[in-house]
C-alpha cells in the first residue's frame, strides 16, 4: 500500500465505534489493493483491507500462481504486510472482488484473520457488519495450544 493509504489509518476510528466513514474508506482500501492484483488464471481480482489497533490501515491482494495450489488469497498478503510493518491486531476487516462487491474469506483465511485479530473484531460481509466469532465459530486459536498446567 502506497504512504498516502496508509495515513489514512490516522482518522480511524476505535474499533467499538466504527462508522460509515471508517467502513467507506477500508472499501476504498480494499478496491485500490485489488486493482494492483496477479489473477491471470482466473481473471478473479480479490482485495482485502484491514484497520488495526494502533489506527493504520494494512491491505493486500489475491496473487496466483501456474500450479494454482500456491495461489496466495488477498487475505494472506494482508497479514504479510501487517507484519513488515510492526505487527498489530485486526480490529475491523474488508474484502471485494473486481466489482467493488464484498466478498466472504475462506474457511483457510478466516482461520488466518482470526490468529490476528482484535478483541471484537467485526468484518464487513454481504449480510452486514458481523463478528469474528459469528464468522468462525468455535475457533481453534493460540488459546487452545496454551499449557494447560
Amino acid at each position: 500500500m502506497d504512504n498516502a493509504a496508509q495515513g489514512a489509518g490516522a482518522g480511524f476510528a476505535a474499533a467499538a465505534d466504527i462508522g460509515q466513514a471508517d467502513w467507506d474508506a477500508l472499501h476504498a482500501a480494499a478496491s485500490a489493493a485489488m486493482g494492483r492484483a496477479y489473477a491471470p488464471y482466473s481473471k478473479y481480482p480479490v482485495g482485502a483491507a484491514a484497520l488495526l489497533d494502533d489506527g493504520r490501515v494494512v491491505s493486500g491482494c489475491n496473487v496466483e500462481n501456474a500450479s494454482y495450489g500456491l495461489t496466495l488469497c488477498a487475505e494472506c498478503t494482508m497479514v504479510g504486510a501487517l507484519q513488515m510493518g510492526g505487527g498489530g491486531r485486526i480490529r475491523a476487516f474488508y474484502c471485494v472482488d473486481a466489482a467493488g462487491a464484498v466478498l466472504m474469506p475462506c474457511g483457510r483465511c478466516r482461520q488466518l484473520l482470526y490468529e490476528f485479530r482484535a478483541p471484537g473484531m467485526v468484518l464487513m460481509t454481504g449480510h452486514g457488519i458481523r463478528t469474528m466469532e459469528q464468522i468462525l465459530p468455535d475457533a481453534f486459536g493460540p488459546e487452545n495450544l496454551e499449557d494447560p498446567s
